[in-house]
């Protein structure tokens, strides 16, 4: 039963919904009118009831005085028979009259009409007494009225004393019914208000129905065909056969979907098409792209931007960007963006910004208005981000480049002209011997300009994107002639050079020209870091690796398991400290600056790297103070069947460390 009228409940709300503002209105209006009518219609009904309750009293009472009049002799004398004869002749006479009882001093009823005192066959007598009312009073003239309801209506009850020659004889007790005519009255009233009442909700039900079937139908159905529209969907057609200006406000909004579905199967697709393509050039172009509103709402961000700001699987759209900006980027463009986009700042502003997380890197910010057709109101602003960081390490290396090329000319060029002007301007006063050494001073500088210049183009060439033809190369030769050519410098210092070559050692592929440089480079740098008695090897020999799975066919396990030759340069000079190590092999950097022995250009080691490199290989050292040190690197054997060196994009993706193939090798052996 309550979920019965829960549900009855829930359907009055949901339909009273349905209903708009005005039909709602006009219900309210209705029924407050309804209400008020009823209330002064069961008004007048009360005031007419209450008159007919006062007369029927006075009529009651009236009554009872007179009947107690003509019978009050009778009771007096006893004469029963004469009474019961007169009060049924006056209750025969007139309907008015509902019962007569007359009751003695004890209140024992010994006569009524319509009742009569019946006995039982035991001469048993069953003895009726009347329940006088607690407030009525036996010893005065005035009859007592009241009024109570029966199954048959309202009845008013008179309660007249008997009083003969001073002496209480009893009570009489009629009942009388009311006015007929009065309650017929009443009735009606009470009838017409309650089918007035019901009549106007009945209209107003009858109302709201029609309203909704003539009115209300056909505008929902325009305000869902309307929403429909405005989400995309244009097949929309509203067939309901109503005439007049709401016929024509129908026929109007088929004509009009009609035609909007026309235009979009024209055009819809096209400019999908387009849109599509902007967000597509928008998500791949190289520099992150977000666009923001005037609140400095995200709108639209590329997949580039999210991995710059470290903003992937972030839902940043609809938030503020200040919010989720890295700080070192917020601190610099907060000011610009609220400017631009109040519009107090039209032209855009250029940052530069350096970000640790999620790598180090160096971006360049652009900030652009966004504008409307007309160009004067402003609708957001775009940013652009741009990688720098290879650009800023590029300046920062060719600036660096260009002090230590500046720095390290100035000291010859300021040797020889220093030398060359003592000569010229005291050339007169020196001895030939005193001449002689300041020329071959000078001519020491310049040969000392001479290599800093060639190593200099060597470097650049190798730095650039020359490619070198790769051919068979008999390790062997280049060797040799390394040797002969430092076995002068080497025999002046007291320097012992061997080689250990392994025999039968098989070609490797690369340059002649470029080993035959980093040899010369490496033999060089140890004989000028080895004192007087010392060493200095070359030594070189097959590193053999057996595939455990000679049926693998994966391109980049054959490229590890190619033959490869190792070559090492060992001497037993004074070593290179730990902390030089790792940079050992940068530009300009030479352990004779910390040592102050030696003179030289900082950038052999920097040239072996660069050919090691071009050989797809990597140098390696091992040195220990006072003990000496060790170059060694790797080559690929020279195969004529299949190519050793791999394809570019192969070896790029090679770990850079070839150490790890060092480690491979180490097990297959």
């Amino acid at each position: 039963m309550i979920n019965f009228l829960r549900q009855i409940r829930e359907t009055i709300a949901r339909w009273w919904l349905e209903f708009t503002l005005q039909t709602k209105l006009m219900a309210v209006a209705t029924l407050v009118v309804s209400l008020l009518m009823s209330g002064l219609t069961f008004w007048a009904v009360n005031i007419i009831q209450e008159d007919a309750r006062l007369n029927d009293t006075r009529f009651g009472s009236d009554l009872g005085l007179l009947l107690a009049a003509n019978v009050t002799p009778l009771i007096g004398e006893n004469n029963k028979t004469e009474l019961a004869q007169f009060s049924h002749r006056f209750y025969s006479s007139t309907s008015s009259i509902r019962y007569m009882l007359y009751a003695d001093e004890e209140g024992s009823i010994y006569l009524g009409i319509p009742f009569s005192e019946s006995e039982v066959q035991t001469s048993l007598t069953l003895r009726r007494k009347i329940h006088l009312p607690d407030d009525y009073a036996q010893h005065t003239d005035e009859p007592m009225v009241r009024q109570h309801l029966t199954p048959d209506g309202e009845v008013t009850d008179v309660f007249v004393p008997i009083i003969y020659e001073g002496v209480y004889k009893g009570v009489l007790a009629i009942g009388t019914n009311p006015n007929p005519t009065v309650v017929t009255s009443s009735n009606l009233t009470r009838d017409v208000t309650i089918a007035v009442f019901v009549s106007i909700w009945v209209m107003v039900i009858l109302g709201a129905v029609f309203n909704a079937l003539t009115i209300t139908r056909p505008i929902k159905e325009l305000l869902v065909g309307v929403k429909n529209i405005a989400s995309g969907n244009f097949r929309q057609q509203v067939d309901l056969p109503f005439g007049g200006e709401l016929g024509e406000l129908i026929l109007s909004f088929n004509e009009m979907a009609e035609k909007l579905e026309r235009y979009e199967e024209q055009n819809i697709e096209e400019l999908t098409a387009e849109k599509a393509k902007l967000e597509t050039l928008v998500a791949t172009i190289a520099d992150g792209a977000v666009l923001l509103d005037t609140e400095l709402h995200v709108v639209l961000v590329n997949t580039t931007a999210r991995r710059f700001l470290n903003w992937e699987g972030l839902a940043i759209e609809g938030n503020n960007v200040l919010y989720s900006l890295p700080n070192a980027i917020q601190s610099e463009i907060t000011r610009p963006l609220y400017r631009m986009a109040k519009g107090e700042m039209r032209e855009g502003g250029e940052f530069r910004v350096t970000l640790k997380e999620p790598v180090d890197r160096t971006i360049r910010i652009l900030l652009t208005s966004v504008l409307d057709l007309a160009r004067e109101t402003v609708k957001g602003v775009a940013i652009t981000i741009q990688d720098i960081t290879r650009e800023a390490e590029l300046n920062e290396a060719k600036s660096q480049f260009i002090s230590n090329v500046s720095h390290e000319l100035r000291t010859p060029l300021f040797n020889i002209k220093s030398f060359i002007e003592t000569l010229h301007e005291y050339g007169e006063d020196l001895s030939r011997e005193e001449q002689r050494e300041f020329l071959e001073t000078a001519n020491r500088e310049t040969d000392r300009l001479t290599r800093l210049v060639n190593d200099v183009l060597d470097l650049t060439k190798l730095e650039s994107c020359r490619t070198y033809r790769f051919e068979a190369v008999d390790l062997a030769q280049p060797i040799e002639q390394t040797l002969r050519t430092c076995q002068l410098n080497a025999r002046d210092k007291g320097i012992e050079l061997k080689q250990e070559i392994q025999p039968n050692l098989p070609s490797v592929l690369g340059h002649y020209d470029l080993l035959l440089q980093v040899f010369t480079n490496l033999v060089g740098n140890s004989l000028k870091f080895t004192q007087s008695g010392g060493t200095v090897t070359i030594r070189a020999h097959l590193l053999e690796i057996e595939a455990s799975e000679p049926e693998q066919d994966n391109e980049l396990f054959n490229v590890l398991v190619t033959p490869r030759v190792r070559i090492e340069v060992a001497d037993t000079g004074i070593g290179i400290p730990v902390e030089d190590q790792q940079a050992i092999f940068d530009r300009f950097f030479r352990v004779e600056n910390r040592v102050h022995t030696l003179e030289g250009t900082g950038l052999g080691l920097s040239i072996v790297r660069n050919i090691v490199e071009k050989h797809q290989s990597r140098v390696h050292l091992s040195s220990e103070v006072g003990v000496g040190t060790t170059f060694w690197f790797d080559v690929a054997v020279f195969q004529t069947a299949k190519p050793v060196l791999p394809a570019d994009h192969l070896l790029e993706d090679l770990p850079g460390d070839l150490a790890k193939l060092d480690v491979a090798v180490g097990i297959a052996q």
